[in-house]
């Protein structure tokens, strides 16, 4: 069992990889007529939700880090996505807000979105199983590193 165990085709962590690969290829080729990355298409999505919150909330919404939003946030506010606005109370605090832009081309993009994740046939039931088995996994993963910084 464990030499089965040791094979590239038996590795989580690689199947996980190769997913997340088919993913980004599959996102990158919807998201390049709109001029969007992967990255901004969640950063979009995140103030879709919830416009107007602060660049540290974001980051931790998108779970990406003051180095790689910044220069993000920078380059979607030259192109028209979003804007900046510092705190007039705590100058420390910049929120991030949508444009005009966001918003028309919001069900462009999801639609876009929508029609290749169905072009891979996956059933409603099924994306949701996936979804609560990838988040049980992630769970289990948060919670092994909790238990090893203790």
């Amino acid at each position: 069992m464990m030499k089965d165990f040791l094979t590239l085709d038996k590795q989580l962590c690689f199947a996980v990889y190769e997913t997340g690969a088919a993913f980004t290829k599959l996102y990158t080729s919807v998201l390049k007529p709109f001029g969007l990355t992967y990255p901004q298409y969640l950063v979009l999505l995140a103030l879709w939700e919830r416009d107007g919150i602060t660049m540290k909330e974001l980051g931790e919404q998108v779970d990406l880090g003051t180095g790689t939003l910044t220069p993000m946030i920078a380059r979607m506010q030259e192109n028209g996505w979003l804007r900046k606005d510092r705190s007039t109370e705590d100058q420390r605090r910049v929120y991030v807000m949508l444009q005009e832009k966001a918003y028309v081309e919001r069900s462009n993009i999801t639609q876009q979105v929508m029609q290749e994740i169905q072009l891979c046939q996956i059933s409603l039931t099924e994306y949701d199983e996936l979804m609560a088995r990838l988040d049980e996994l992630n769970k289990k993963l948060k919670e092994r590193t909790n238990l090893s910084t203790v």
